[in-house]
């Protein structure tokens, strides 16, 4: 079967289910949820992306992302992700949501209503190589630098998520 994606309004009431690379496609509106792990240096976990990924191949990102299936929590979606990408399970928290569109050069655009979370873990992951090219941790203040001088090898969401919530994910 192919994975679906919960369609939302606004208010992320759910309206119904898609397929993913339709609902990309059509550039609908969706759930998704994005993870920021955190050691205990306050460096952030940076993914990635595998060469073989549908859009943003190996570009970096938050230590992982994707969509919840139904009938999942945000927190579920995020340890199951987390588990499957980085190896790893820890505790998280979710401290806030936004919607966010990003149009991709290959026709596809994520249109998300994103949960973020934030979480802590000191250890090396176990990565996925299908999902995961390689990981890095950074401070924030150097992720911010290099943002600014090479944006190109960020994803779109991670940027969008990293300007608009700098300061929450200082204090997280």
């Amino acid at each position: 079967m192919k994975e679906q994606v919960i369609l939302v309004d606004e208010q992320d009431n759910p309206i119904g289910l898609m397929e993913k690379m339709e609902a990309h496609e059509k550039a609908l509106l969706h759930r998704a949820f994005s993870v920021f792990v955190f050691n205990d240096k306050k460096e952030l976990m940076l993914q990635q992306r595998a060469a073989d990924k549908y859009h943003s191949p190996l570009l970096w990102t938050n230590t992982c992302c994707s969509h919840q299936r139904s009938g999942e929590t945000n927190l579920a979606a995020g340890k199951r992700r987390l588990y499957e990408e980085m190896g790893f399970v820890c505790e998280l928290k979710e401290v806030f949501s936004f919607i966010y569109k990003a149009p991709f050069d290959n026709g596809l655009t994520e249109h998300e209503l994103d949960h973020v979370m934030v979480g802590n873990f000191n250890e090396s992951p176990k990565i996925n190589k299908e999902e995961v090219e390689s990981y890095k941790w950074m401070g924030l203040e150097a992720v911010k630098k290099d943002i600014e001088e090479c944006p190109e090898i960020y994803t779109a969401w991670f940027k969008i998520i990293f300007k608009e919530s700098y300061d929450t994910l200082k204090n997280a």
